[in-house]
């Protein structure tokens, strides 16, 4: 399979948990590609200012690489500045959210991968 970055849907989220800025959503694979191992890969966008509230994931972790950017990154509480080439990861029953404190797009890979 080969998916070129215009085949690549862009998917607007007017309420990401809590946000009350919409954010872009690219997701790389379908979940019948994946085949049961995770529920996300792609591509996040969250504009300067906006955010994705503060979330726990069940059952599942996530992964958050960065691309572009400067954010604060809340984990479990614990608030970090992260930039471009920083990666997090948010384990089963844990929480995080992510602001984009920067003058540009904040831009990260996720990865949600499902616990079996």
């Amino acid at each position: 399979m080969y998916l070129k970055n215009e085949d690549v849907k862009i998917e607007t989220l007017k309420d990401a948990n809590g946000s009350d800025t919409p954010i872009k959503k690219m997701a790389f694979l379908s979940e019948t590609e994946m085949k049961n191992s995770s529920r996300l890969f792609g591509k996040v966008i969250i504009p300067p200012g906006c955010a994705l509230g503060y979330h726990t994931h069940e059952n599942e972790g996530e992964a958050y690489h960065i691309l572009q950017g400067t954010a604060l990154y809340n984990d479990n509480g614990n608030k970090y500045k992260i930039h471009a080439g920083d990666t997090t990861f948010t384990s089963d029953g844990a929480g995080h959210g992510i602001e984009n404190i920067g003058d540009e797009d904040l831009i990260f890979i996720a990865l949600i991968l499902l616990d079996k």
